[in-house]
Protein backbone atom coordinates (compact mmCIF):
# COMPACT_ATOMS: atom_id res chain seq x y z
CA UNK A 1 0.00 0.00 0.00
CA UNK A 2 1.44 3.40 -0.92
CA UNK A 3 2.36 5.76 1.88
CA UNK A 4 -0.24 8.27 0.67
CA UNK A 5 -3.06 5.88 -0.15
CA UNK A 6 -6.52 7.41 -0.21
CA UNK A 7 -9.62 5.55 0.84
CA UNK A 8 -12.76 7.60 0.26
CA UNK A 9 -14.68 4.80 1.93
CA UNK A 10 -13.13 2.49 4.49
CA UNK A 11 -14.40 -0.71 6.05
CA UNK A 12 -13.54 -1.27 9.69
CA UNK A 13 -14.34 -4.50 11.48
CA UNK A 14 -14.45 -3.85 15.20
CA UNK A 15 -13.54 -6.05 18.14
CA UNK A 16 -16.94 -6.97 19.49
CA UNK A 17 -16.29 -9.69 22.05
CA UNK A 18 -17.47 -11.94 19.27
CA UNK A 19 -17.80 -15.65 19.75
CA UNK A 20 -17.82 -16.39 16.01
CA UNK A 21 -16.41 -15.11 12.72
CA UNK A 22 -19.59 -13.34 11.55
CA UNK A 23 -17.99 -9.89 11.67
CA UNK A 24 -15.09 -11.09 9.51
CA UNK A 25 -17.46 -12.82 7.08
CA UNK A 26 -19.61 -9.70 6.70
CA UNK A 27 -16.49 -7.58 6.20
CA UNK A 28 -15.19 -9.94 3.53
CA UNK A 29 -18.54 -9.97 1.71
CA UNK A 30 -18.73 -6.17 1.65
CA UNK A 31 -15.09 -5.83 0.63
CA UNK A 32 -15.49 -8.29 -2.25
CA UNK A 33 -18.63 -6.40 -3.32
CA UNK A 34 -16.44 -3.31 -3.78
CA UNK A 35 -17.89 -1.16 -1.00
CA UNK A 36 -14.43 -0.14 0.22
CA UNK A 37 -10.82 -0.59 -0.92
CA UNK A 38 -9.30 -1.08 2.56
CA UNK A 39 -10.53 -3.02 5.57
CA UNK A 40 -9.10 -2.64 9.07
CA UNK A 41 -9.59 -5.51 11.48
CA UNK A 42 -9.39 -4.00 14.94
CA UNK A 43 -9.26 -5.67 18.33
CA UNK A 44 -7.32 -7.66 20.84
CA UNK A 45 -8.97 -10.15 23.10
CA UNK A 46 -11.13 -10.54 26.17
CA UNK A 47 -11.52 -13.25 28.80
CA UNK A 48 -14.65 -14.51 27.05
CA UNK A 49 -12.99 -14.89 23.62
CA UNK A 50 -9.42 -15.95 24.49
CA UNK A 51 -10.16 -19.66 24.09
CA UNK A 52 -11.88 -19.13 20.72
CA UNK A 53 -9.40 -16.56 19.37
CA UNK A 54 -6.13 -17.11 21.26
CA UNK A 55 -4.12 -14.70 19.08
CA UNK A 56 -6.73 -11.94 19.32
CA UNK A 57 -9.91 -11.26 17.39
CA UNK A 58 -8.38 -9.06 14.68
CA UNK A 59 -5.76 -11.68 13.78
CA UNK A 60 -8.38 -14.41 13.41
CA UNK A 61 -10.70 -12.05 11.48
CA UNK A 62 -7.88 -11.27 9.04
CA UNK A 63 -7.12 -14.96 8.47
CA UNK A 64 -10.79 -15.70 7.85
CA UNK A 65 -11.10 -12.78 5.41
CA UNK A 66 -8.03 -14.02 3.51
CA UNK A 67 -9.64 -17.48 3.29
CA UNK A 68 -12.74 -15.77 1.84
CA UNK A 69 -10.75 -14.02 -0.88
CA UNK A 70 -9.97 -10.57 0.50
CA UNK A 71 -6.49 -9.65 -0.80
CA UNK A 72 -3.80 -9.28 1.84
CA UNK A 73 -2.83 -5.83 0.52
CA UNK A 74 -6.39 -4.58 1.23
CA UNK A 75 -6.17 -5.45 4.94
CA UNK A 76 -4.75 -3.43 7.82
CA UNK A 77 -4.53 -4.83 11.33
CA UNK A 78 -4.92 -3.30 14.80
CA UNK A 79 -4.46 -5.84 17.58
CA UNK A 80 -4.49 -3.93 20.89
CA UNK A 81 -8.02 -2.52 21.33
CA UNK A 82 -9.90 -3.78 24.35
CA UNK A 83 -13.08 -1.71 23.92
CA UNK A 84 -14.94 0.25 21.26
CA UNK A 85 -13.32 3.58 22.12
CA UNK A 86 -9.89 1.99 21.81
CA UNK A 87 -10.95 0.47 18.49
CA UNK A 88 -11.58 3.92 17.05
CA UNK A 89 -8.51 5.58 18.57
CA UNK A 90 -6.13 2.79 17.62
CA UNK A 91 -7.41 2.07 14.12
CA UNK A 92 -7.05 5.80 13.40
CA UNK A 93 -3.39 5.49 14.38
CA UNK A 94 -2.96 2.49 12.05
CA UNK A 95 -4.57 4.42 9.20
CA UNK A 96 -2.43 7.50 9.83
CA UNK A 97 0.75 5.40 9.95
CA UNK A 98 -0.25 3.71 6.67
CA UNK A 99 -0.97 7.02 4.95
CA UNK A 100 -4.64 6.20 4.41
CA UNK A 101 -6.87 9.28 4.34
CA UNK A 102 -10.52 8.68 5.15
CA UNK A 103 -13.74 10.55 4.40
CA UNK A 104 -16.21 7.85 5.43
CA UNK A 105 -16.25 4.65 7.44
CA UNK A 106 -18.40 1.56 7.25
CA UNK A 107 -18.16 0.11 10.75
CA UNK A 108 -18.90 -3.60 10.84
CA UNK A 109 -19.81 -5.13 14.20
CA UNK A 110 -22.18 -7.61 15.75
CA UNK A 111 -25.82 -6.66 15.07
CA UNK A 112 -26.55 -5.46 18.61
CA UNK A 113 -23.48 -3.17 18.61
CA UNK A 114 -24.22 -1.03 15.56
CA UNK A 115 -25.73 1.94 17.42
CA UNK A 116 -23.04 2.00 20.10
CA UNK A 117 -20.26 1.67 17.52
CA UNK A 118 -21.78 4.60 15.62
CA UNK A 119 -22.15 6.75 18.75
CA UNK A 120 -18.59 6.05 19.87
CA UNK A 121 -17.05 6.77 16.48
CA UNK A 122 -19.08 9.98 16.00
CA UNK A 123 -17.84 11.16 19.41
CA UNK A 124 -14.17 10.33 18.79
CA UNK A 125 -13.95 11.07 15.05
CA UNK A 126 -16.75 13.55 14.24
CA UNK A 127 -15.26 14.73 10.96
CA UNK A 128 -15.82 11.45 9.10
CA UNK A 129 -19.11 10.10 7.82
CA UNK A 130 -20.04 6.90 9.66
CA UNK A 131 -22.36 4.12 8.53
CA UNK A 132 -22.76 0.82 10.37
CA UNK A 133 -23.38 -2.70 9.14
CA UNK A 134 -23.41 -6.22 10.51
CA UNK A 135 -23.87 -9.77 9.38
CA UNK A 136 -27.46 -10.09 8.09
CA UNK A 137 -29.00 -12.45 10.64
CA UNK A 138 -32.51 -12.87 11.95
CA UNK A 139 -32.74 -12.71 15.75
CA UNK A 140 -33.47 -16.43 16.12
CA UNK A 141 -30.53 -17.28 13.84
CA UNK A 142 -28.25 -15.06 15.90
CA UNK A 143 -29.33 -16.79 19.12
CA UNK A 144 -28.68 -20.15 17.47
CA UNK A 145 -25.22 -19.03 16.31
CA UNK A 146 -24.27 -18.07 19.88
CA UNK A 147 -26.01 -21.06 21.45
CA UNK A 148 -27.14 -19.26 24.61
CA UNK A 149 -30.42 -17.34 24.57
CA UNK A 150 -29.93 -15.67 27.95
CA UNK A 151 -26.43 -14.52 27.04
CA UNK A 152 -27.73 -12.89 23.85
CA UNK A 153 -30.47 -11.01 25.72
CA UNK A 154 -27.95 -10.05 28.43
CA UNK A 155 -25.68 -8.64 25.69
CA UNK A 156 -28.57 -6.65 24.18
CA UNK A 157 -29.52 -5.23 27.58
CA UNK A 158 -25.88 -4.41 28.37
CA UNK A 159 -25.36 -2.65 25.07
CA UNK A 160 -28.53 -0.58 25.49
CA UNK A 161 -27.35 0.42 28.96
CA UNK A 162 -24.11 1.63 27.37
CA UNK A 163 -26.03 3.61 24.73
CA UNK A 164 -27.89 5.32 27.59
CA UNK A 165 -24.96 5.80 30.01
CA UNK A 166 -21.87 6.34 27.85
CA UNK A 167 -22.81 9.86 26.67
CA UNK A 168 -22.99 10.94 30.34
CA UNK A 169 -19.47 9.57 30.83
CA UNK A 170 -18.10 11.30 27.72
CA UNK A 171 -17.59 8.08 25.74
CA UNK A 172 -20.20 8.54 22.97
CA UNK A 173 -22.71 10.91 21.44
CA UNK A 174 -26.23 10.88 22.83
CA UNK A 175 -28.90 8.98 20.93
CA UNK A 176 -32.62 9.00 21.51
CA UNK A 177 -33.98 5.82 23.07
CA UNK A 178 -37.72 5.51 22.35
CA UNK A 179 -39.97 5.14 25.38
CA UNK A 180 -41.16 1.65 24.48
CA UNK A 181 -37.55 0.48 24.08
CA UNK A 182 -36.63 1.95 27.46
CA UNK A 183 -39.67 0.27 29.04
CA UNK A 184 -38.66 -3.10 27.55
CA UNK A 185 -35.11 -2.56 28.84
CA UNK A 186 -36.43 -1.98 32.38
CA UNK A 187 -38.62 -5.11 32.19
CA UNK A 188 -35.67 -7.22 31.02
CA UNK A 189 -33.52 -5.87 33.87
CA UNK A 190 -36.24 -6.78 36.37
CA UNK A 191 -36.36 -10.27 34.83
CA UNK A 192 -32.67 -10.86 35.55
CA UNK A 193 -31.01 -10.14 32.19
CA UNK A 194 -28.16 -8.27 33.81
CA UNK A 195 -24.87 -10.18 33.45
CA UNK A 196 -23.44 -7.69 30.92
CA UNK A 197 -24.15 -4.45 32.79
CA UNK A 198 -21.60 -1.80 33.65
CA UNK A 199 -21.55 -0.11 37.04
CA UNK A 200 -23.06 3.33 36.41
Amino acid sequence: MSTRAFAEHLGVALRTVAHDLGVASASADLSRAGLFPVVVFSGGNSPTTAARFPRGEAVHYREHALDLGVPDEAILLETRAGNTGQNVTLFREVLRASGVEVESLLLISKPYMERRSYATCRHLWPEVEVVCASEPLEFDDYIESIGDEKLVVDMLVGDLQRIIEYPKLGFAIEQEVPGDVHDAYERLLCSGFDSRLINS
